[in-house]
């Protein structure tokens, strides 16, 4: 299946073969049912491929990391920072690092953004899945 946004063809990115620590799928299964108040938000948005046709897990374990959100044929991680965020920034910075690693791209936003402007968010995301997706085609 190929997604199209805007008119320009997305091409896949499946990242086989993934890490997952299945310690931390119980935490993950948690955290799914009980979700702050911008990824239940953001996922009214996104779920049931809703947003482009495009599939997200919610709470995905990758590695020793758990990702808010995670769209596998294109193998993006979507992650809504919230205030504690702010005094995490070497650990943010080292599992971004950890994710590129595998081959995927993080898309950044922030709990603010999502419950104020959720419209925009869902503008930046597509946008950002063009600009680092676009099919050669589309050149």
């Amino acid at each position: 299946m190929t997604t199209i946004i805007n008119g320009n063809k997305i091409k896949d990115n499946y990242v086989h073969n993934l890490p997952v620590n299945h310690e931390l799928s119980g935490y993950a299964r948690r955290n799914r049912k009980s979700g702050n108040m911008a990824e239940i938000a953001f996922w009214l948005q996104i779920h049931k491929k809703s947003f482009h046709g495009i599939d997200f897990d919610r709470q995905k374990v990758i590695g020793n990391y758990i990702v808010d959100f995670y769209a596998k044929r294109l193998g993006l991680v979507v992650e809504i920072d919230g205030g504690s965020h702010n005094e995490k920034e070497d650990y943010d910075s080292l599992r971004d690092d950890f994710l590129e690693g595998l081959g995927l791209k993080v898309f950044h936003t922030t709990d603010y953004d999502v419950l104020q402007h959720v419209d925009l968010v869902l503008e930046d995301l597509r946008d950002f899945i063009v600009n680092h997706y676009e099919h050669e085609d589309n050149q």
